[in-house]
């Protein structure tokens, strides 16, 4: 275990100082969260989510690109996480990157956590729902203005709130 960190951290050091370090932030889940704690087993997830959602939710799994209904959503409203209704995103956030994947130029980033991804053999800056823990993109530094940020969302982890109508209560 050990020689995993070690490695882990002459990586990360090795890239920072290539200049690739990611957004320039190490990833961290700490948060001021005024929710309450959510306790929910996996298998309590797996009973109450579709298949797919689960598994972009809880096992990190991405949705093909181009498949998430939310890609066309236009209106005004809000973007929540699917698992416990966490409000994420506002609509004049997003903007069509051209990923195939819902995308955010900002986000509510005290309901977010961070932490750094390195399945893609690169580091990438992954962040997940601060409540519930459910995995929902990664962020990079290629968006738009004002931010230069683009939160890459899966569009099952999320569900999509219109203006007027009221958001859902957060799960327990």
């Amino acid at each position: 275990m050990a020689k995993h960190s070690t490695r882990r951290q002459f990586v990360e050091r090795s890239l920072a100082v290539a200049g690739l370090g990611l957004l320039g932030v190490r990833a961290s889940a700490d948060t001021e969260a005024d929710w309450p704690e959510l306790s929910i087993s996996k298998s309590e997830w797996k009973r109450r989510l579709s298949a797919d959602a689960y598994a972009v939710l809880f096992e990190e799994a991405t949705e093909r690109p181009h498949s998430s209904r939310l890609n066309k959503e236009k209106r005004d409203g809000q973007y929540i996480c699917a698992a416990c209704n966490l409000p994420l995103f506002k609509s004049k956030w997003k903007y069509d990157s051209g990923t195939g994947w819902p995308s955010f130029y900002d986000a509510d980033k005290a309901h977010l956590g961070f932490k750094t991804d390195y399945k893609a053999f690169f580091p990438r800056k992954e962040y997940h729902c601060a409540r519930c823990g459910g995995h929902q993109g990664h962020v990079f530094k290629d968006g738009p203005r004002p931010t230069g940020l683009r939160y890459c969302n899966n569009g099952l982890a999320l569900k999509f709130v219109p203006e007027g109508e009221p958001l859902p209560e957060l799960v327990s």
